[in-house]
């Protein structure tokens, strides 16, 4: 029996993306045009979904991207949307704005080659960022027990809950790759003996994606 689902879906191709720079809070520029027919996509698709087992909560974090990617989730599911700080992205300090092979040249490799070192002035370590986050959404999967819960996020959140609920030391390499508007949905079972184990159900499935690409629509 399934009780809990956490279902994310990463926002859609941002301009930061296709310029390969650092996309914080202080220099994203939200979605490209490509980015918004990707989540239109991932939207249909859930929207179905939603229709017959609906969905109890829509969170994405505070950077416009992902604010861009959960607004339309909301008119397609016709769900409120929620933001919260608690989902935003890593902090990339004075790396905000840069190049990402400027940022990874000075930090020899970035923030994942040395998961323990900040990788620009003021930024976060990537094993704080997991840490935190993975903390964040332990709460949320408190609160919402029994609960469907879908968020709008960035890649750095589907690791971190990966790494909460596999579960894996936080800065060990995963391996994880995340496309844009990709579906990632974990699962809680229980069966008759009453045990509970987390399950991943999907990571990375980006079907609806080759679907509209396939029908000409991207």
């Amino acid at each position: 029996m399934i009780t809990t689902e956490l279902v994310f879906v990463r926002h859609g191709e941002a301009q930061c993306n296709v310029d390969e720079v650092v996309g914080g809070p202080d220099t994203c520029t939200g979605l490209t045009d490509r980015g918004y027919a990707q989540v239109e996509a991932a939207a249909d698709r859930l929207a179905a979904e939603h229709a017959a087992k609906p969905f109890t909560a829509l969170y994405a974090g505070p950077r416009l991207r992902l604010r861009q990617t959960g607004e339309i989730l909301s008119q397609a599911l016709r769900l409120p949307l929620r933001t919260e700080p608690g989902l935003d992205g890593p902090i990339h300090g004075a790396a905000d704005g840069k190049l990402w092979h400027e940022v990874k040249t000075a930090a020899d490799g970035g923030p994942h080659a040395h998961p323990d070192t900040p990788w620009a002035e003021g930024s976060d370590t990537w094993s704080g960022y997991l840490r935190r986050a993975s903390a964040f959404l332990r709460k949320l999967i408190d609160q919402y027990e029994g609960n469907r819960v879908l968020f709008a996020a960035h890649g750095e959140t589907v690791i971190a809950a990966h790494t909460l609920l596999l579960p894996l030391p936080p800065g060990q390499p995963t391996g994880f790759a995340v496309d844009h508007a990709s579906i990632t949905r974990w699962q809680h079972h229980g069966n008759r003996l009453g045990q509970r184990r987390w399950i991943l159900d999907r990571h990375n499935d980006t079907a609806h994606l080759i679907v509209r690409e396939l029908g000409g629509e991207t």
